[in-house]
Protein backbone atom coordinates (compact mmCIF):
# COMPACT_ATOMS: atom_id res chain seq x y z
CA UNK A 1 0.00 0.00 0.00
CA UNK A 2 2.93 2.10 -0.24
CA UNK A 3 3.80 4.97 -2.39
CA UNK A 4 5.94 5.80 -5.86
CA UNK A 5 8.70 3.23 -6.13
CA UNK A 6 10.46 1.70 -8.81
CA UNK A 7 10.23 -2.05 -8.13
CA UNK A 8 13.85 -2.78 -7.66
CA UNK A 9 13.52 -6.18 -5.90
CA UNK A 10 9.94 -7.91 -6.83
CA UNK A 11 10.56 -10.98 -5.00
CA UNK A 12 10.64 -9.00 -1.75
CA UNK A 13 8.23 -7.01 -2.28
CA UNK A 14 5.92 -9.82 -2.99
CA UNK A 15 6.91 -11.72 0.00
CA UNK A 16 6.13 -8.05 2.19
CA UNK A 17 2.55 -8.35 0.53
CA UNK A 18 2.04 -11.93 1.34
CA UNK A 19 2.21 -11.77 4.98
CA UNK A 20 0.30 -8.37 5.21
CA UNK A 21 -2.26 -9.51 2.80
CA UNK A 22 -5.09 -10.00 5.48
CA UNK A 23 -4.62 -6.29 6.94
CA UNK A 24 -3.85 -5.40 2.96
CA UNK A 25 -7.41 -7.14 2.26
CA UNK A 26 -9.25 -5.25 4.88
CA UNK A 27 -7.93 -2.07 3.89
CA UNK A 28 -8.76 -2.33 -0.03
CA UNK A 29 -12.60 -3.77 1.57
CA UNK A 30 -12.82 -0.29 3.09
CA UNK A 31 -12.24 1.62 -0.31
CA UNK A 32 -14.38 -0.67 -1.67
CA UNK A 33 -17.36 0.28 1.08
CA UNK A 34 -16.48 4.34 0.44
CA UNK A 35 -16.97 3.90 -3.03
CA UNK A 36 -19.86 2.26 -3.14
CA UNK A 37 -21.60 4.48 -0.68
CA UNK A 38 -20.26 7.49 -3.00
CA UNK A 39 -21.46 5.75 -6.34
CA UNK A 40 -23.29 2.87 -6.08
CA UNK A 41 -22.44 -0.82 -6.41
CA UNK A 42 -22.46 -0.92 -9.97
CA UNK A 43 -18.62 -0.54 -11.30
CA UNK A 44 -20.40 0.58 -15.12
CA UNK A 45 -21.93 3.69 -13.79
CA UNK A 46 -19.00 4.09 -10.68
CA UNK A 47 -15.31 5.07 -11.69
CA UNK A 48 -14.23 5.25 -8.77
CA UNK A 49 -15.18 1.73 -7.56
CA UNK A 50 -13.92 0.64 -10.95
CA UNK A 51 -10.52 1.94 -9.79
CA UNK A 52 -10.67 0.07 -6.40
CA UNK A 53 -12.02 -3.36 -8.12
CA UNK A 54 -8.70 -2.84 -10.38
CA UNK A 55 -6.59 -2.26 -7.25
CA UNK A 56 -7.70 -5.39 -5.38
CA UNK A 57 -7.47 -7.30 -8.22
CA UNK A 58 -3.65 -5.96 -8.74
CA UNK A 59 -3.16 -6.81 -4.59
CA UNK A 60 -4.21 -10.75 -5.72
CA UNK A 61 -8.07 -10.34 -4.13
CA UNK A 62 -10.21 -13.22 -5.10
CA UNK A 63 -12.75 -12.27 -7.25
CA UNK A 64 -15.63 -13.44 -4.50
CA UNK A 65 -14.37 -11.61 -1.93
CA UNK A 66 -14.36 -8.48 -4.01
CA UNK A 67 -18.21 -9.10 -4.81
CA UNK A 68 -18.96 -10.02 -1.31
CA UNK A 69 -17.47 -6.50 0.07
CA UNK A 70 -19.36 -4.71 -2.67
CA UNK A 71 -23.02 -6.41 -1.31
CA UNK A 72 -21.94 -6.05 1.95
CA UNK A 73 -21.31 -2.63 1.09
CA UNK A 74 -24.51 -1.76 0.10
CA UNK A 75 -26.05 -2.36 3.00
CA UNK A 76 -23.99 -1.35 5.62
CA UNK A 77 -24.32 1.30 7.99
CA UNK A 78 -20.71 2.44 8.41
CA UNK A 79 -19.27 5.47 7.47
CA UNK A 80 -15.76 5.89 6.38
CA UNK A 81 -14.32 9.70 5.78
CA UNK A 82 -11.54 9.62 3.75
CA UNK A 83 -8.42 12.48 5.28
CA UNK A 84 -5.05 13.13 4.13
CA UNK A 85 -2.20 14.01 5.94
CA UNK A 86 1.29 15.41 5.11
CA UNK A 87 4.26 15.74 7.42
CA UNK A 88 7.99 14.93 6.77
CA UNK A 89 10.46 11.95 7.58
CA UNK A 90 14.27 11.86 8.22
CA UNK A 91 15.94 14.54 5.96
CA UNK A 92 13.27 16.04 5.32
CA UNK A 93 11.18 13.20 2.82
CA UNK A 94 8.28 14.90 1.58
CA UNK A 95 4.87 12.15 2.99
CA UNK A 96 1.30 12.54 2.13
CA UNK A 97 -0.82 9.65 4.06
CA UNK A 98 -4.25 8.75 2.86
CA UNK A 99 -6.68 7.53 5.76
CA UNK A 100 -10.06 6.52 5.51
CA UNK A 101 -11.80 6.81 8.96
CA UNK A 102 -14.44 6.84 11.03
CA UNK A 103 -13.25 8.67 13.90
CA UNK A 104 -10.81 12.12 13.06
CA UNK A 105 -9.79 12.54 16.17
CA UNK A 106 -8.25 8.88 16.74
CA UNK A 107 -6.86 8.24 13.51
CA UNK A 108 -4.65 11.93 13.58
CA UNK A 109 -3.48 11.22 17.08
CA UNK A 110 -2.68 7.70 15.81
CA UNK A 111 -0.90 9.55 12.69
CA UNK A 112 1.01 12.10 14.21
CA UNK A 113 2.76 9.22 16.99
CA UNK A 114 3.05 7.39 14.30
CA UNK A 115 5.62 9.96 12.80
CA UNK A 116 7.18 11.09 16.25
CA UNK A 117 8.05 7.34 17.10
CA UNK A 118 10.66 7.75 14.11
CA UNK A 119 11.95 11.20 14.32
CA UNK A 120 9.33 12.48 11.74
CA UNK A 121 7.12 15.24 12.22
CA UNK A 122 3.35 15.80 10.91
CA UNK A 123 2.75 19.10 9.19
CA UNK A 124 -0.19 21.16 7.92
CA UNK A 125 -2.04 20.44 4.81
CA UNK A 126 -0.16 21.60 1.73
CA UNK A 127 3.40 22.04 3.16
CA UNK A 128 4.71 18.91 1.19
CA UNK A 129 1.62 18.30 -1.70
CA UNK A 130 3.06 20.77 -3.98
CA UNK A 131 6.20 18.53 -4.83
CA UNK A 132 3.80 15.24 -6.09
CA UNK A 133 1.65 15.01 -9.33
CA UNK A 134 -1.44 12.64 -9.00
CA UNK A 135 -1.02 10.56 -11.85
CA UNK A 136 -2.30 6.97 -12.81
CA UNK A 137 0.51 4.39 -12.72
CA UNK A 138 0.42 0.50 -13.50
CA UNK A 139 3.65 -1.83 -12.76
CA UNK A 140 3.32 -4.69 -14.70
CA UNK A 141 5.92 -7.87 -14.23
CA UNK A 142 8.05 -8.49 -17.52
CA UNK A 143 7.75 -12.37 -16.77
CA UNK A 144 4.30 -12.02 -16.22
CA UNK A 145 3.49 -11.11 -20.06
CA UNK A 146 4.50 -12.83 -23.17
CA UNK A 147 3.83 -9.44 -25.13
CA UNK A 148 6.71 -7.87 -26.70
CA UNK A 149 8.23 -4.53 -25.18
CA UNK A 150 7.58 -2.49 -28.00
CA UNK A 151 3.94 -4.16 -28.69
CA UNK A 152 2.84 -3.35 -25.01
CA UNK A 153 4.05 0.72 -25.25
CA UNK A 154 2.64 1.48 -28.47
CA UNK A 155 -0.80 -0.29 -26.96
CA UNK A 156 -0.52 1.56 -23.73
CA UNK A 157 0.16 4.97 -25.77
CA UNK A 158 -2.30 4.41 -28.28
CA UNK A 159 -4.80 3.70 -25.51
CA UNK A 160 -3.83 7.69 -24.46
CA UNK A 161 -0.87 6.98 -21.20
CA UNK A 162 1.87 9.89 -20.65
CA UNK A 163 4.58 7.68 -20.44
CA UNK A 164 6.41 4.26 -20.76
CA UNK A 165 9.37 3.10 -18.89
CA UNK A 166 11.03 -0.07 -19.01
CA UNK A 167 13.49 -1.17 -15.86
CA UNK A 168 15.33 -4.34 -15.02
CA UNK A 169 12.23 -6.51 -13.78
CA UNK A 170 8.65 -4.39 -14.74
CA UNK A 171 7.00 -2.27 -17.41
CA UNK A 172 6.10 1.24 -15.70
CA UNK A 173 2.74 3.40 -17.58
CA UNK A 174 1.97 6.35 -16.32
CA UNK A 175 -1.23 8.09 -17.23
CA UNK A 176 -3.42 11.43 -16.75
CA UNK A 177 -5.83 10.49 -13.44
CA UNK A 178 -8.53 11.38 -16.05
CA UNK A 179 -6.98 8.71 -18.50
CA UNK A 180 -6.06 6.04 -15.83
CA UNK A 181 -9.50 4.24 -16.60
CA UNK A 182 -9.39 4.07 -19.97
CA UNK A 183 -5.96 2.80 -20.67
CA UNK A 184 -5.97 0.30 -17.78
CA UNK A 185 -8.81 -1.12 -19.52
CA UNK A 186 -7.56 -1.38 -22.61
CA UNK A 187 -4.53 -3.51 -21.27
CA UNK A 188 -6.98 -5.70 -19.50
CA UNK A 189 -8.90 -6.68 -22.63
CA UNK A 190 -5.22 -8.03 -23.63
CA UNK A 191 -5.11 -10.20 -21.07
CA UNK A 192 -2.22 -8.82 -19.12
CA UNK A 193 -2.02 -8.56 -15.15
CA UNK A 194 -0.84 -5.50 -13.14
CA UNK A 195 1.72 -5.35 -9.93
CA UNK A 196 -0.55 -2.50 -9.22
CA UNK A 197 -2.35 -0.40 -10.52
CA UNK A 198 -3.86 3.05 -9.33
CA UNK A 199 -4.14 6.82 -9.17
CA UNK A 200 -1.17 7.77 -7.10
CA UNK A 201 0.94 10.67 -6.26
CA UNK A 202 4.11 10.49 -7.45
CA UNK A 203 7.37 12.61 -6.41
CA UNK A 204 8.45 15.47 -9.05
CA UNK A 205 11.77 15.65 -7.21
CA UNK A 206 13.57 12.37 -4.94
CA UNK A 207 16.18 12.94 -1.91
CA UNK A 208 18.37 10.03 -0.89
CA UNK A 209 19.37 8.89 2.34
CA UNK A 210 22.25 7.35 4.40
CA UNK A 211 21.85 4.65 6.29
CA UNK A 212 20.45 6.04 9.37
CA UNK A 213 17.82 7.71 7.14
CA UNK A 214 16.98 4.82 5.61
CA UNK A 215 16.70 3.05 8.98
CA UNK A 216 14.50 5.83 10.39
CA UNK A 217 12.41 5.91 6.81
CA UNK A 218 11.24 2.24 6.99
CA UNK A 219 10.65 2.54 10.85
CA UNK A 220 8.37 5.66 10.11
CA UNK A 221 6.60 3.27 6.75
CA UNK A 222 5.87 0.19 9.15
CA UNK A 223 4.68 2.34 11.64
CA UNK A 224 2.13 4.01 9.41
CA UNK A 225 1.00 1.01 7.25
CA UNK A 226 0.66 -0.76 10.96
CA UNK A 227 -2.10 1.09 11.13
CA UNK A 228 -6.08 0.57 10.08
CA UNK A 229 -6.85 3.58 8.91
CA UNK A 230 -4.05 4.46 6.68
CA UNK A 231 -5.16 3.50 2.82
CA UNK A 232 -2.06 4.40 1.09
CA UNK A 233 1.69 6.22 1.75
CA UNK A 234 3.41 8.27 -0.83
CA UNK A 235 6.85 10.23 -0.10
CA UNK A 236 9.62 11.24 -2.59
CA UNK A 237 12.79 9.26 -0.67
CA UNK A 238 14.93 7.03 -3.58
CA UNK A 239 14.60 4.00 -2.61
Amino acid sequence: MSGHSKWHNIQAKKGKADAARGKVFTKLGRELLIAVKEGGPDPSGNSKLKNVIAKCKAANMPNDTINNAIKKASSSNENYEEITYEGYGPNGVAIIVEAATDNKNRTAADVRHAFDKAGGNLGTTGCVSYMFNKKGVMVIEKASTSMEEDDLMMLALDAGAEDFQSYDEVYEITTNPSDFGTVREKIEEAGIEFLEAEVQMVPTTTVSLDEKGIEKMERLIDNLEDLDDVSNIYHNWEE
